[in-house]
């Protein structure tokens, strides 16, 4: 770690028991350099006193919403302006909610609608809580506002519950800060065109062919990149998910619609990443009406759509062309296979069916390029994206020295 130039931090600490944790963070965090100002919510005082966040941050600690010591009695804006950056730690379920849906019932969950800082959160919980699908909803929520999550380790938890809950370690915590402050504008001024979701191929009125992708993993890329600065454009097939804010969606059907819409973007853009799931085949004739169910067998002939991928490669030389490769089988020996005859500038590949891959909330990646290998472990797609993109860029940055 290197000490960062003096920053100005605020930690927020909400109601759980690893708010204990929050002394040591505090004495980590102005070790590295940063000036730190702590907020508290009512409940987190249960569990540490504010006496002892004020002895080792050398401030008072926050409190109230409605200050009469703060200039104009708004301390809420005073504090939303010097923050360079806010981090939540411990961050409970309550908490998670209330960020979520914009809620500003005290100091902390103000301060956090009123600041344009950076905001990163620690949650800590109990295993079960976690894992909740509201929870979970609320934490995506979260991460498509541009909130930065430092996922909770796994082990024993004060409840005597074992799983995924426990707020990483202080040190931990500093580590992803440091990492997030590296890459949070390492893209800038970069533009990226990426692809995601399934295409739809007309049968007839009221049929397609399709499969099973969500567009999850190219959304969490999408984001992931928009965080670090770049300028995205997300073309996206058939899907459920709503749009992230403050990038340019462009929605397509088929494969040729996303053809079509990819050669005409990527004209101006620096990054091209293919996570779509196009359509290989098409049927050559599309039914002007329902076909009816008279036959026992049903022929379709179909045609091949135009590759994407190795068009691009190939009509823009310049541009730094990531594929992605989902395979049931031969996942190495396929990617490479993929990153050369398509000229690629990088392939990650991944395994599907058995509850990997597609419409799932985790994913493991192999990134091959021409001199290397990575391999990224289980985790959940957001995060996954990052990694993703931390190699990405450090490729792109070397493509041409």
């Amino acid at each position: 770690m290197t000490k960062s130039q003096t920053k100005n931090i605020l930690l927020g600490i909400t109601g759980g028991i690893a708010a204990y944790k929050s002394a040591e963070l505090t004495r980590l965090l102005i070790k590295q350099g940063y000036s730190v100002r702590v907020c508290m919510t009512q409940a987190a005082t249960q569990f540490i006193t504010p006496l002892t966040l004020q002895a080792l941050s050398t401030h008072p600690v926050h409190l109230d919403l409605l200050d009469t010591q703060a200039e104009s009695a708004m301390g809420h804006i005073e504090l939303a302006r010097w923050a360079d950056h806010i981090l939540i730690a411990p961050c409970t379920a309550d908490f998670i909610a209330k960020m979520a849906h914009g809620f500003a019932d005290d100091l902390l969950s103000t301060v956090c609608l009123a600041s344009n800082a950076p905001v990163n959160i620690a949650p800590a919980m109990n295993q079960q809580m976690w894992k909740h699908p509201a929870v979970q909803n609320n934490v995506q929520t979260l991460i498509a506002n541009g909130v930065n999550i430092f996922e909770p380790a796994a082990g024993e938890q004060a409840c005597g519950d074992i799983g995924v809950g426990r707020m990483l370690e202080p040190s931990e915590i500093i580590d992803r800060l440091a990492i997030t402050e590296t890459h949070s504008r390492q893209l800038a001024g970069v533009k990226l065109l990426i692809t995601a979701g399934a295409t739809r191929e007309a049968i007839d009125p009221v049929r397609y062919l399709t499969n099973r992708s969500s567009g999850k993993m190219g959304y969490a890329i999408a984001q992931a990149a928009q965080q670090m600065g770049a300028e995205v454009t997300l073309i996206s097939g058939i899907g459920c998910l709503p749009k992230p804010s403050g990038l340019t969606r462009i929605s397509v059907e088929s494969a040729n619609d996303m053809y079509q819409a990819v050669l005409k973007q990527a004209e101006n853009c620096d990054i091209f990443i293919a996570t779509a799931a196009v359509a290989d085949y098409s049927p050559v004739q599309q039914n002007t009406h329902k076909i009816k169910k008279t036959a026992n067998h049903l022929q379709l002939e179909l045609q091949k759509n135009p590759d994407i991928l190795a068009t691009v490669s190939q009509q823009f030389p310049n541009i730094f062309t990531v594929g992605f490769a989902a395979e049931t089988d031969n996942l190495i020996q396929y990617a490479r296979q993929k990153l050369t005859n398509k000229k690629l500038d990088m392939v990650a590949a991944n395994w599907v069916g058995k509850d990997k891959g597609f419409d799932q909330t985790e994913n493991a990646l192999e990134v091959l390029w021409k001199d290397g290998q990575c391999s990224l472990p289980t985790m959940p797609k957001q995060q996954l994206a990052k990694e993703l993109l931390y190699l990405v860029e450090k490729n792109y940055r070397n493509k041409d020295k």
